[in-house]
């Protein structure tokens, strides 16, 4: 029993001005049940005067007129007071609204805080600065496996491919060798023998006159 009579009760979650806006709107529901009687009164009323007229009642028709426009007028003042309380309750629920977008930004900003008092401007440039470096480091990496050479690089395979092809190259003589100039000669004493040898036969075959 103790401990039934001992358990605390878990606060409400309904808030002074929910309370008052339930009440604005249960009132404003009994001004407007009270509107609805009286305008069906005036019809009635009105009717009812029609008939006293028709019956000659003249005075009692007056009378009953004179009772329809004075609810009338309280008709008028119902739609002001229900103007006003709808505009009541509706400035408490806006109010609430604004309430809770004060907590929310107050919430929002207490934890910005403390996002950035867990940071450091220091941690952060050291982190971006060795970021860049391993950014450079892996593009470094990346050039020398896919083989890919700097203009200097280009430039010292070009002086390379061109020395070795100066080497392979054979030296042109500057004079002729000299068993290509023993050859020629004999081949033009050849060619004069030839030469001479049908002449020796002309001379043979030339008769002598006596």
């Amino acid at each position: 029993m103790g401990i039934i009579f001992g358990k605390k009760k878990k606060p409400s979650r309904v808030t002074e001005q929910d309370k008052a806006i339930l009440q604005l709107k249960q009132q404003r529901d009994k001004l407007k049940q009270y509107q609805r009687r009286i305008e069906l009164s005036l019809v009635k009323d009105k009717e009812l005067a029609k008939k006293l007229l028709n019956n000659g009642q003249k005075e009692r028709a007056k009378l009953l007129l004179k009772k329809k426009r004075y609810q009338e007028q309280i008709l008028s003042k119902l739609d002001g007071q229900l103007s006003n309380l709808e505009s009541m309750a509706s400035d408490i629920e806006f109010a609430q609204v604004e309430v809770q977008v004060v907590e929310g930004l107050k919430t929002g900003n207490e934890a910005l805080k403390k996002v950035n008092a867990a940071l450091n401007i220091e941690d952060i440039e050291r982190i971006l600065d060795e970021t860049r470096e391993g950014v450079d480091k892996q593009n470094e990496i990346n050039e020398l496996l896919s083989g890919q050479l700097t203009d200097e690089d280009e430039a010292a395979v070009e002086d390379e491919l061109a020395a070795i092809i100066s080497e392979e190259m054979p030296a042109v003589p500057s004079q002729e060798p000299e068993v290509q100039a023993n050859e020629s000669a004999e081949e033009d004493e050849k060619d004069q023998e030839i030469v001479k040898k049908p002449k020796e036969k002309e001379k043979e075959n030339i008769p002598v006159l006596a």
